[in-house]
């Protein structure tokens, strides 16, 4: 819940304002709140730049009495590619189960979007070593019913929840391992092309000065990022170090 109208359009243009050449060959999305939806597409359209649109939340109906809720349909009609669903914040504060967020998988799948589902253990549940047991749990829920040609539009993102907002990063070691866990079991799934082909995205406060360490582990292939999102130079400096990989 940051970014105004006018604070989303500076950040835009900042963003577009720092944009290099070796940035079209990343695949780069921007989530503002839904206010600022309309705005961020129009202000990303024939900027020659190549950034997608996302949200970061839907409701699982598409329309209905569901006062204050916005669907899948009128987030694709908004000009989103991708919406963010499950993180920390949906699952702790407003208390939405694997069901829920499984639900709203469906309803994005339904509406064309590319789902970015959020998975990650809390810091009690790392130190009673179950980290691969809620990872696990999460992910085949969040996934119930999702078919194999399906599941190529969906990308995965390992918040630990224990590293969210608090300036503590899980160390590339720690994140490397979770994500390599996470594909396995997207192996076991589904098969082992679609778990190579999909992306597993790190979310624990990446920041341009950890994005290249972070990035650097086989099963990384991207970053869920939330405070250094909100700075054009932080943003682009995680551009940057995702380039080396290319």
């Amino acid at each position: 819940m940051n970014g105004t109208l006018e604070e989303t359009s500076a950040l835009l243009a900042g963003i577009v304002g720092l944009w290099e050449e070796s940035y079209q060959d990343i695949e780069i999305a921007v989530c503002p709140p839904f206010t600022s939806l309309a705005s961020a597409q129009s202000l990303l359209s024939g900027r020659g730049v190549r950034i997608a649109l996302g949200a970061q939340n839907c409701h699982w109906q598409m329309k209905g009495a569901y006062t204050g809720e916005v669907s899948a349909r009128m987030l694709s009609e908004a000009g989103c590619t991708y919406v963010i669903l499950g993180h920390s914040e949906r699952r702790t504060i407003f208390n939405e189960s694997d069901e829920i967020i499984n639900m709203k998988v469906k309803s994005a799948l339904d509406a064309g979007l590319k789902p970015i589902l959020c998975i990650g253990e809390t810091h009690e549940e790392r130190e009673l070593a179950q980290t691969y047991e809620v990872l696990l749990h999460q992910l085949t829920e969040g996934l119930r019913g999702i078919t194999p040609s399906q599941m190529k539009m969906v990308a995965i993102a390992y918040e630990p929840v224990w590293a969210i907002g608090t300036g503590r990063t899980a160390t590339p070691e720690i994140a490397e391992d979770s994500h390599s866990y996470i594909r396995s079991e997207v192996t076991k799934l589904y098969d082992d092309g679609i778990a190579r082909s999909t992306l597993i995205l790190y979310g624990g406060s990446m920041n341009a000065a950890n994005a290249e360490e972070l990035l650097a582990g086989e099963d990384v292939d991207g970053g869920l990022i939330g405070g250094a999102s909100l700075d054009a130079k932080a943003f682009t400096g995680i551009i940057s170090a995702a380039t080396k990989f290319l």
